[in-house]
């Protein structure tokens, strides 16, 4: 059993896994601890109630065989059978919420200590009391509310382990009874005894480990629903290698149904060997237009195409195969320089990572690092400043040489020469007729656009040649021209 549970959770690991990161790229968020719900359907099959559950239907063959030394034991042994199946009802109907609810508040405490972790140095910088406390209160409750839900199954397994042994020597009361009035033998009565025993064991080892089958029934049920959720990917037919050609008509996006929209009919296009900036206001929408165009955001109405087919014609996989994306905020994983730029792969190409790296002029910092590209970094990584991270980052995004490029906010923490470093990058995305869209502030990072447009309010306000729409718009066009031409960071 033990075997027959791992090998279920070996089947499963991987749909798992790729949907719980669907649902938290798309930001649907996911059923609570749906990672452990493998590993409490594992540990139920390794557990003794399986067995036992087993056993349960051998429990009428045993009270039948009683029935045949005398019907007094029998009918005896049946009443307490019921009681104890009451008993189990019982359990089930009083802690599945409480232990629902355990659960809950765990994962609750659980997920604001990885976020803790991971804000730590904001924290440890600003006092950790005000976080402390706040953890050890969602602690305490949850550990509150699982020992409720562990008094009751406690308790009912407690009771069904007495009247199981009070049940035991009430059949040999009686046994002894009919033993002195010759109706049975006393072999029979130990007989009774013993196949009472074995009826009624599976059921109270039942009840007593309760906690473990509702755990794993949960689980079980978030699996489902979790992996029913997902997208059908694997059977989509894999189309060819797209051109950089981008189409987005009335693109309108809605966070919650009732809500003003994130993106009202926005519409661009963008043909091999361009780049488009997309600029605005904090709130415009920028960002979003950014997690729509690499597939995190399915848009409400309108669509967006790359060389003609809609995103989700393309598997995800895929589809980050061919739009390379730097998103706004910048996140490393714990693993060495390689492993980042090479997106995790578990046997990277030490050409492409190379390529990558001297693509976005990371090349020489890389190497000044203690172990070159095979330093170990991570998310909370001391070695590389905010503007090293991002160029490492944009690496990451041109490692599979995609035909389009999605920039969110791209030199937020670049120095002069970072930004040089991207402007190189977008200048050659262009020459090997890619495309680039940049999502910025910065006037110094749409100098090597061709069209910008403009978002306010989640609305077009402008789109156009670059040059038209500076002219129109920006009332120091001449002065934004200028740094242009000389590539001066603003």
């Amino acid at each position: 059993m033990a075997r027959a549970g791992a090998h279920i959770q070996s089947q499963l690991n991987a749909p798992v896994f790729r949907s719980v990161l669907q649902r938290a790229a798309l930001r649907h968020g996911s059923p609570s601890g749906s990672l452990h719900d493998l590993d409490a359907v594992r540990s139920f099959f390794s557990s003794p109630v399986v067995l036992a559950l087993f056993d349960v239907p051998w429990t009428p063959f045993f009270l039948a065989a009683i029935f045949i030394f005398h019907p007094a034991l029998g009918w005896l042994a049946l009443a307490g059978g019921a009681i104890l199946i009451v008993i189990a009802i019982l359990n089930q109907f009083l802690t599945s919420r409480k232990t629902a609810e355990s659960m809950r508040l765990s994962c609750l405490a659980h997920r604001f200590s990885r976020q803790a972790e991971e804000g730590g140095e904001l924290i440890w910088a600003q006092g950790i009391g005000a976080a402390s406390d706040r953890w050890v209160a969602a602690q305490d409750k949850a550990v509150e509310q699982s020992l409720r839900a562990n008094d009751w199954t406690g308790s009912f397994g407690s009771f069904s382990k007495a009247f199981r042994l009070f049940l035991q020597s009430a059949v040999l009361a009686v046994g002894a009874y009919l033993v002195l009035q010759n109706q049975i033998t006393a072999g029979a009565m130990i007989a009774a005894s013993i196949l009472l025993g074995r009826a009624l064991a599976p059921i109270e080892q039942s009840i007593s480990q309760w906690q473990v089958v509702q755990r794993a029934r949960t689980g079980w049920s978030g699996i489902g629903t979790l992996l029913a959720s997902s997208n059908a990917e694997d059977d989509r037919t894999q189309l060819p290698p797209p051109d950089a050609k981008l189409d987005i008509r009335s693109l309108s996006v809605v966070a919650r149904p009732g809500e003003p929209p994130i993106l009202h009919k926005v519409s661009l296009d963008l043909a091999p060997g361009e780049a488009i900036g997309i600029i605005g206001r904090s709130g415009s929408g920028k960002t979003t237009l950014a997690r729509a165009i690499v597939g995190l955001v399915r848009p409400t109405a309108g669509g967006i195409r790359l060389a003609g087919a809609t995103l989700d014609q393309y598997s995800p996989e895929r589809l980050g195969q061919y739009i390379g994306y730097l998103p706004q905020d910048i996140r490393l994983f714990d693993g060495t320089v390689t492993d980042n730029i090479a997106q995790l792969e578990r046997d990277p190409d030490a050409r492409r990572v190379v390529a990558a790296a001297r693509k976005a002029r990371v090349h020489d910092i890389i190497l000044k690092l203690p172990g070159g590209y095979d330093t170990i970094i991570g998310s909370s990584d001391a070695q590389l400043s905010g503007g090293q991270k991002q160029r490492l980052a944009l690496a990451r995004a041109v490692y599979n040489d995609p035909a389009l490029l999605v920039l969110d906010e791209p030199n937020s923490a670049l120095d002069n020469e970072g930004s040089e470093a991207l402007n190189a990058v977008v200048l050659a995305m262009k020459a090997e007729g890619k495309g680039v869209v940049i999502m910025t502030h910065c006037p110094t990072a749409i100098s090597a656009c061709d069209k910008l447009l403009v978002l306010e309010g989640g609305k077009v306000a402008g789109y156009g040649p670059r040059d038209d729409i500076i002219r129109s718009l920006m009332k120091n066009a001449g002065d934004i021209q200028r740094l242009f031409k000389s590539g001066v960071s603003a």
